[in-house]
């Protein structure tokens, strides 16, 4: 008889596959917080765990995840995206450039979309504007980060959308499911804005392949460290374009100046890719949620809680966290 005890669909499939192959009866079982299923299954007498299937997961919208959240799932999913964007995307986007920086940009050139600049921008971003040398410079980029998710994105969604903001047809834009959002600032005595900062400033470090130094576990240090960074005033944008439409669901959308702003970006690029050392790589690093140590679940919790505070959504703890943002799927 075999027990099955394991957290993603995929495997459970495997398991499953094989004991029909071998005609081994299976326990199947699976957990969500309280809530726990099994499933027996025998041989010759009841279906396999593979033949049915429950059906996908509604998506919720991407305006819905970058601008208007209003449970916790949104704000954990936009905190996955995020963290895979910066230390896994990213990463691995960086190094594909540095691989063959002529073949990239031959491609780049060749494609010259809305994916292929974000792509670029992105890879800008890594070696240009917020390369980290130093761990010090991990902590003003993670400074940054907060800064710019918390406050600046805030400020300029409430400067675009008033409270008092209606739509064409004279409605309340800010109706249900829709919450207004506040900007926070960052105060180092909170331990939220703290964790932010620590597990950012720790893995952006392990990107950049630089040492973590031992006051970082030193929460007065740390502390006083994240504090010295002087944030500059925000000042919101006329005509800044947010994402309304439920029913959008291209990220990538066409500006219709991709191609000139992609020669642009190349452009950066050049000079910089030139003075690296020609074995200079970034470290990406995979979406782990069962290492207790690895400081992913602290960042992924406190992205989720800071923007479930932006809209007065109710925070969760990192077990809760990890059982949506890690996907553990009931069978």
């Amino acid at each position: 008889v075999v027990i099955n005890a394991l957290d993603n669909v995929k495997a459970r499939l495997y398991v499953d596959m094989r004991c029909v192959y071998f005609g081994k009866p299976l326990l199947e079982s699976g957990t969500l917080g309280p809530k726990c299923n099994t499933q027996v299954v025998i041989p010759g007498l009841t279906e396999n765990y593979g033949a049915s299937r429950d059906p996908p997961e509604k998506q919720a919208p991407m305006c819905t995840i970058h601008s208007f959240p209003h449970n916790i799932d949104h704000c954990l999913a936009w905190a996955r995206s995020e963290f895979e964007g910066h230390v896994e995307k990213a990463p691995s986007e960086v190094n594909a450039y540095l691989e063959d920086v002529a073949a990239y940009a031959a491609n780049a050139l060749k494609q010259a979309d809305g994916q292929t600049k974000e792509q670029l921008e992105q890879v800008v971003d890594a070696l240009c504007a917020s390369k980290c040398t130093t761990f010090s410079e991990c902590i003003v980029w993670a400074r940054k980060v907060f800064d710019e998710y918390f406050y600046n994105r805030i400020s300029q969604l409430v400067y675009t959308f008033p409270e008092d903001a209606k739509t064409s047809n004279g409605s309340p834009f800010w109706s249900p499911p829709k919450r207004f959002p506040r900007a926070i600032k960052f105060d180092c005595k909170d331990p939220t804005h703290m964790m932010f900062v620590r597990s950012a400033s720790i893995l952006r470090a392990q990107v950049y392949q630089i040492d973590v130094p031992e006051w970082c576990h030193d929460s007065a240090q740390f502390q006083q460290a994240a504090d010295s960074y002087k944030t500059p005033d925000f000042v919101p944008r006329s005509g800044v374009k947010i994402e309304t439409d439920p029913k959008a669901t291209n990220k990538f959308a066409s500006s219709g100046d991709d191609a000139s702003m992609v020669e642009n970006l190349l452009s950066q690029l050049e000079p910089v890719s030139k003075e690296l050392p020609a074995k200079y790589r970034l470290t990406p690093i995979p979406f782990e949620k069962d290492d207790d140590t690895n400081f992913h679940m602290e960042l992924i919790t406190s992205l989720a809680n800071l923007r479930a505070r932006n809209y007065s959504i109710q925070e969760v703890d990192k077990l809760q966290a990890k059982l949506i943002a890690g996907r553990i799927i009931p069978a």
